[in-house]
C-alpha cells in the first residue's frame, strides 16, 4: 500500500512589512503572516494602516497574526478593531481573565498566547495556560528585563523545554526562536511542534530573502519525506 505525506507543520512567517513581503512568504508555502505591531524592542514593527493594508491583501485561507504588547481587554480590542487580523498573538502574559473577556467580545478570532520559553517555571506557565488559549506560542524573549524582550531575537531556547510542553498538552504549539534553514530539520525532530515561526532566519540586511524562504521549506518537506 502507498504511504502517505504526513501533514507539514504550519508555519508563520513574522515580521511581514508590506504586501510584496505578504505575496513572497505566500508563495514559497506560509500559513500564516506575523504582523508586528508597536514593541519596546525587536524587529519588524509596523504601524496599524500597514497592517490593515495587508491584512486585507491576504487571501482566505492564509492566517494573520497581530503582535500585540496590550494586555488589557480593552487595549487589545483597540488594537485588533485596528487591523482585523484573523488571530492575536499575545506577546506579553495577560490576567487570565482576559481570555474569557475576549472570547465573549471576539469569538471568531484566535487566541496565541506566547511563553517565553526561560526555565522550568516557563512549562508550568505553559501547562496553566493552554486550555484558556487556541494555540501556545513558544519564544525567547525575556520579559523580566528593563525594556522588555517580547519577541524577534534570533535566539534559540532550550528546546528540551519546549518538548516537554508539546508532550504535555493537547493545544497546538508554535515553536518560534531563532530557527533558520540551517536548524529547521532538528527543530523538526527533536520537538516536533504543531508549527513554527520565522523572521530573521529568512531575511537578509531585514528583508525577506527569497532564497532563504526556498532554503527553509526544501529542508523543512525533506525533513517530512524521511519520516515516511
Amino acid at each position: 500500500m502507498q504511504k502517505f505525506k504526513p501533514h507539514r507543520p504550519k508555519v508563520k512567517i513574522c515580521c511581514i512589512s508590506n504586501t510584496e513581503e505578504a505575496g513572497l512568504a505566500i508563495k514559497y508555502g506560509s500559513d500564516i503572516l506575523g504582523l508586528v505591531g508597536d514593541m519596546p524592542s525587536g524587529p519588524g514593527i509596523i504601524s496599524n494602516n500597514e497592517i490593515l493594508t495587508i491584512s486585507r491583501f491576504t487571501p482566505p485561507g492564509i492566517d494573520t497574526f497581530l503582535l500585540t504588547q496590550e494586555t488589557t481587554t480593552d487595549g487589545i480590542l483597540k488594537h485588533v478593531n485596528r487591523t482585523h487580523t484573523k488571530s492575536i498573538q499575545l506577546v506579553d502574559a495577560v490576567p487570565t481573565s482576559v481570555y474569557s473577556e475576549l472570547r465573549m467580545r471576539l469569538p471568531y478570532v484566535n487566541l496565541i498566547q506566547v511563553i517565553h520559553v526561560l526555565d522550568q517555571n516557563s512549562v508550568e506557565e505553559a501547562i496553566a495556560i493552554a486550555p484558556l488559549v487556541d494555540a501556545l506560542l513558544l519564544d525567547s524573549g525575556n520579559p523580566n528585563l528593563a525594556i522588555k524582550e517580547l519577541g524577534g531575537t534570533g535566539r534559540t531556547h532550550n528546546w528540551e523545554l519546549s518538548k516537554t510542553i508539546v508532550d504535555g498538552i493537547e493545544t497546538p504549539v508554535f515553536l518560534a526562536g531563532g530557527l533558520s534553514p540551517h536548524n529547521i530539520v532538528s527543530a523538526f525532530e527533536q520537538v516536533n511542534p504543531y508549527g513554527f515561526d520565522l523572521c530573521s532566519g529568512v531575511r537578509t540586511d531585514g528583508k525577506l530573502d527569497e532564497k532563504k524562504l526556498n532554503a527553509f521549506f526544501t529542508a523543512l518537506n525533506g525533513a517530512i519525506t524521511h519520516t515516511v
